[in-house]
């Protein structure tokens, strides 16, 4: 399963569901945007290291941005941002999840959710 952005961020704001639901995942994944989104989101040092120690401790794997990838997100701007306000880091966490044939998990489902390719599952905090 590949984690969208808005798990991390339920996780770091105490919500005991998104915690446990990493926490049950056997094969935890992160698409390299949501990687950068998180880092870019620290406020200091100390909060970049919380952010790379979480991500070690349980075992995600990133995933690379590839041109496929590249290529499919692009695809996914033309047919979606009218219709769904899909940004384009969206845009490449969707095409990350299809490209390595993965479950996108997130709770911001209204991006997502006109993608056909994506197979989604929602998360309710």
């Amino acid at each position: 399963m590949i984690f969208d952005t808005d798990i991390f961020i339920w996780v770091q704001m105490g919500n005991g569901k998104a915690a446990r639901l990493i926490d049950k995942s056997e094969n935890r994944y992160l698409s390299i945007q949501t990687y950068m989104e998180l880092l870019q989101s620290a406020k200091n040092k100390t909060q970049h290291k919380y952010v790379k120690d979480f991500i070690a401790s349980y075992d995600f794997m990133v995933l690379p941005f590839t041109e496929n990838i590249g290529h499919r997100a692009s695809i996914y701007i033309e047919e979606y941002t009218l219709s769904s306000s899909l940004r384009s880091g969206d845009a490449i966490i969707a095409a990350t999840a299809v490209e390595n044939n993965m479950t996108l998990v997130s709770s911001n489902t209204k991006y997502f959710k006109e993608i056909k390719d994506l197979k989604l599952k929602a998360f309710r905090p």
